[in-house]
């Protein structure tokens, strides 16, 4: 039998917002698993989140650089803002930004790559900066986007410099118009990308996988409606393939999220304010692809005592 630790229960209340007991009888029902407890939750509405990452947390900064038809994001990490806010941490992060394009997401390469007016690598340099500031930070990781035409165009939000911030986000745009309306419109379409975190560029890259699990979450918690009593399963099968259009399709897809930008109304999707920018740009445009970096993606900071949580819960205290 699986031994369900309280850093288990945190972790997946922090995911959730669910209750602490609900999260205990989650995890045992599933053994442990904790993407299947997520789902257990919501099939059971007591989580109405897929996700909660932004409670995994650590600092430093997204860099960002991006040309013409190629762009780069790196994340560097530190111990504390505070050494964010630090101007030789930040020189640090733009001078291995500068070669992120070459190394093309591949981040031995950029590691091993002679920092800007040195004679060291980026890997060498860090460790000398973690001598000078007195406090771990580490390159974690790196990627790359091209177009063969068109433009790659750049967001950062929460700047703290120029190309330096929290979140940072970069969009290739496939087109033969006019370069400076393609980057107003990838700017645009990046800003967007930075608030609404999309999970792919449109319905057709989602995987089946992730389709599949939605459908059979919205089903599971049609067939638990009290109202749905007597129901068949075809007609709750229509229902649910409704909330999966406009509740997981909607949310997840790029192309039919609604835009957030300058010149939205609250009703049109990006696609359609691709369509409007085509006008300016002269030209067809797609969107090949995107990235968003937010800081802190998948680290855990240090471990709070829950089970003492717990207990002062419990006693009062």
């Amino acid at each position: 039998m699986t031994t369900i630790s309280a850093s288990m229960v945190k972790e997946l209340r922090d995911k959730t917002g669910a209750g602490m007991m609900d999260c205990k009888s989650a995890l045992t029902e599933n053994g442990g698993n904790m993407d299947a407890a997520i789902d257990w939750l919501r099939k059971k509405g007591l989580s109405k989140a897929a996700k909660k990452a932004d409670r995994i947390a650590a600092e430093g900064l997204i860099g960002v650089v991006a040309s013409g038809k190629v762009g780069a994001a790196v994340a560097v990490n530190s111990e504390t803002d505070f050494v964010a806010r630090n101007a030789q941490f930040q020189e640090m992060v733009s001078g291995i930004a500068s070669l992120a394009p070459a190394a093309k997401g591949d981040l031995a390469k950029l590691l091993a790559a002679k920092y800007p007016g040195q004679a060291v690598s980026v890997e060498d340099h860090v460790k000398a900066m973690i001598a000078t500031i007195g406090e771990n930070m580490s390159v974690r990781r790196t990627v790359q986007v091209e177009v063969s035409e068109g433009v790659v165009a750049d967001y950062v939000h929460n700047k703290a410099a120029a190309g330096l911030g929290k979140i940072g986000v970069l969009v290739a745009l496939e087109s033969k118009g006019k370069a400076d309306a393609l980057v107003e419109a990838g700017r645009q379409i990046a800003m967007h990308i930075a608030a609404a975190n999309p999970m792919v560029v449109s319905v057709e890259d989602l995987p089946k996988e992730a389709i599949d699990r939605e459908r059979a979450i919205y089903v599971a918690q049609a067939k638990a409606d009290p109202k749905n009593a007597g129901k068949s399963d075809e007609i709750l099968g229509k229902a649910s393939e409704g909330r999966l259009r406009k509740e997981f399709f909607q949310t997840a897809a790029l192309m039919l999220q609604t835009f957030f930008g300058a010149g939205g109304d609250g009703k049109m999707t990006v696609e359609q304010f691709l369509k409007e920018a085509e006008k300016s740009a002269g030209g067809a445009i797609k969107v090949k692809s995107f990235v968003r970096y937010a800081l802190g993606e998948g680290i855990e900071k240090k471990e709070e005592d829950f089970a003492e949580e717990v207990r002062k819960a419990a006693s009062g205290a």
